[in-house]
């Protein structure tokens, strides 16, 4: 064992009592000095630890694993600065934790952008500094590829320097069924078009209890991974995510990562895991479960363990507050998301935490890193290193609903985001 692992150890062991164990013999003393030094645990194991393990001792392997991964660097928390273009929101999935969808036939409800406000979007995100578009919406009813391809290449045309990180493997599967086409063919035809990578939307909860749960009109987990896979064997990473808090089990929770990871030694394809918290309004689950903030970070640090073939770990604070995705960069993660200048789903169940660039870079700052504005690929585009030099535009605003019009339900209180 190296000297940093030793050093490692002791820190990362400190306040664990010699006799923590569980019923199953596993000793989470012994388990978390083995994952600290930069041993493979196993999903057994990750459960106890997730169940069991003090919560500080916890904390500290998982940052030991980041602080090793990347020695050198490792005084660095990355932020990035994207928009959500949501382009309709009639999808006939209806998941029950969404508040953002509406059926085919409400047409009070329904809208679609037209492909120039799309642009005009596009055009205001490169004005403030962003660089990359996610490119999300419902499962409508008569959008297959060609409607991708349409809008992807025109995007491309325009703005050849946005990085289109957009959709997932639920998209994939319905975009390919309305067109007739196999999978491998949507995948290969948006990505000739201009996707440049799948942003690991509808993962939701993989195993196959709570998935059926929360969404029962949706591919299977297997299925979705399998779609990824293809993906990725087609040269098209992406990231994962997961939606804690809809009524899953601990032990449902680990098997999602641990689906995440299988697939993952096979592939090397998925580029970061990105766990976020289920919001109550304004959807049919009606908030009777709900993860906890202990719960968010316990996941954070379990999902840096565990994830030992997966780069990054973002923490989520759109959905857990700017203080808790402050605390995730002291529980295995290495990058506070975005500063996403329009956000629509996630702000419909409730989600109403907003910040800007000047404050992520100083939540990064004060949680002692130095922050970085990241592209799509991780890459460092501008170091923050003298607080003398930081960016002052106050016009770079994280998640504002551009969906509050007069008979919206999102957010009233916001105007609709003028584009122009």
């Amino acid at each position: 064992m190296t000297e940093q692992a030793d050093f490692a150890s002791a820190d990362v062991l400190a306040g664990v009592p010699s006799d923590v164990s569980t019923g199953g013999g596993v000793d989470v003393a012994v388990v978390l000095e083995r994952a600290a030094a930069g041993g493979r645990i196993s999903a057994e194991e990750a459960l106890v630890l997730y169940r069991d393990a003090p919560l500080h001792a916890l904390g500290s392997a998982a940052d030991t694993i980041r602080r090793r991964r990347y020695a050198g660097t490792e005084h660095i928390a990355t932020y990035i600065i994207e928009r959500n273009i949501n382009y309709t929101n009639v999808c006939v999935t209806a998941c029950k934790f969404c508040a953002f969808y509406a059926a085919p036939k409400d047409a009070d409800k329904g809208w679609t952008r037209d492909l120039d406000d799309i642009l005009r979007r596009c055009a205001e995100t490169v004005e403030l500094g962003g660089t990359q578009i996610m490119f999300q919406g419902g499962h409508h009813p008569d959008y297959g590829v060609e409607y991708y391809e349409k809008h992807f290449s025109a995007i491309k045309k325009e703005f050849p320097q946005l990085v289109i990180h957009s959709l997932g493997a639920s998209e994939v599967e319905h975009m390919a069924r309305i067109s007739g086409v196999s999978v491998a063919e949507a995948i290969t035809r948006i990505h000739a078009a201009g996707l440049d990578s799948f942003a690991g939307a509808g993962a939701e909860l993989l195993p196959e209890r709570p998935r059926r749960a929360i969404a029962p009109l949706k591919e299977s987990g297997e299925r979705w991974l399998e779609i990824m896979e293809t993906a990725h064997e087609l040269g098209v990473e992406s990231t994962t995510t997961m939606l804690m808090g809809t009524g899953e089990t601990n032990a449902e929770r680990i098997e999602h990562l641990r689906m995440i990871r299988d697939v993952q030694d096979r592939t090397g394809g998925f580029r970061a895991f990105i766990p976020y918290t289920y919001q109550p309004e304004n959807n049919h689950l009606k908030g009777r479960t709900q993860a906890t903030v202990l719960e968010y970070l316990r996941m954070i640090a379990i999902a840096r363990i565990f994830l030992d073939n997966v780069a990054h770990i973002q923490g989520s604070w759109l959905t857990t507050g700017k203080e808790v995705g402050q605390l995730s960069l002291h529980y295995g993660a290495d990058d506070l998301g975005s500063i996403m200048l329009e956000e629509n789903v996630v702000s419909s169940a409730g989600a109403r935490h907003r910040s800007n660039r000047m404050e992520i870079i100083d939540l990064i700052r004060k949680a002692g890193r130095v922050p970085a504005q990241r592209a799509t690929t991780y890459e460092h585009l501008v170091v923050h290193e003298d607080p003398a030099e930081d960016p002052v535009d106050d016009r770079v605003v994280s998640h504002l609903s551009s969906t509050a019009l007069d008979r919206g339900t999102a957010h009233p209180e916001l105007r609709l985001v003028d584009a122009r």
